[in-house]
C-alpha cells in the first residue's frame, strides 16, 4: 500500500493529521474488500488552490471541501472485476509496484477547518469524513441521486465508526 501526501500550503491545522488519514484510507480499501494492494495520491491544499481546481474540474468557481479524482470507473460502485482484463492493468495499475491507482485527493485544510466549526465536530473527524468520502468515490460510489447518497452515507459512518471516530 502506498499513501502519497503531499502539502501544498502554509496553512496550519496544529496536528499531524498523515498517520490518521492513513487509517481511513486502510480501512475503506478494507471494507470495500479490494483485492489489490493500492496506491492512493492526497494533496493538501488551501481554499484558494482547491476553488482553482473546483473552476477548472467541475466547472464551479468556488472553494470545496475535498475533490476526487478516481483512475477508473466502476459500475457497480466497488466492483473490482472490471479490473481483470489486460487493458486494465495496462491503464490501472503502477507498472513498477504492481498497486492499483485508485486515483487522487485534494482536501483543503482550511475550509476542513471552517466546517469542522460549523457542525461543531472536531477537525480530526473532519478530516478523517473528507478521506472516507473521498475514497468512496475512489471506488465508484457517487451521492448525486437519494439512493445512492444514503449508502454512500452509511460507509462512511461504517469506516468512521470502525476506527472510533465518533463526532465528538
Amino acid at each position: 500500500m502506498t499513501i502519497l501526501m503531499e502539502k501544498e500550503t502554509d496553512y496550519d491545522i496544529g496536528f499531524d493529521y498523515g498517520k490518521l488519514l492513513k487509517k481511513v484510507i486502510l480501512k475503506s480499501i478494507e471494507l470495500e474488500n479490494c483485492p489489490y494492494e493500492c496506491e492512493v495520491n492526497i494533496t493538501f491544499t488551501d481554499d484558494n488552490r482547491i476553488r482553482i481546481l473546483n473552476r477548472d474540474f467541475r466547472g464551479i468557481d468556488l472553494p470545496t471541501d475535498v475533490l476526487s479524482f478516481p483512475m477508473a470507473e466502476y459500475s457497480p460502485p466497488a466492483d473490482f472485476s472490471i479490473l481483470e482484463d489486460e487493458e486494465a492493468v495496462v491503464s490501472y495499475f503502477n507498472p513498477e509496484s504492481g498497486e492499483l491507482l485508485l486515483g487522487d485527493i485534494v482536501i483543503s485544510l482550511e475550509r476542513a477547518k471552517v466546517q469542522a466549526e460549523q457542525y461543531g465536530h472536531s477537525l480530526k473527524r473532519e478530516l478523517c469524513f473528507l478521506a472516507a468520502h473521498s475514497m468512496l468515490h475512489l471506488m465508484g460510489y457517487d451521492h448525486i441521486k437519494e439512493g445512492e447518497r444514503k449508502v454512500m452515507e452509511a460507509k462512511q459512518e461504517e469506516i468512521l465508526n470502525a476506527l472510533g471516530i465518533t463526532r465528538d
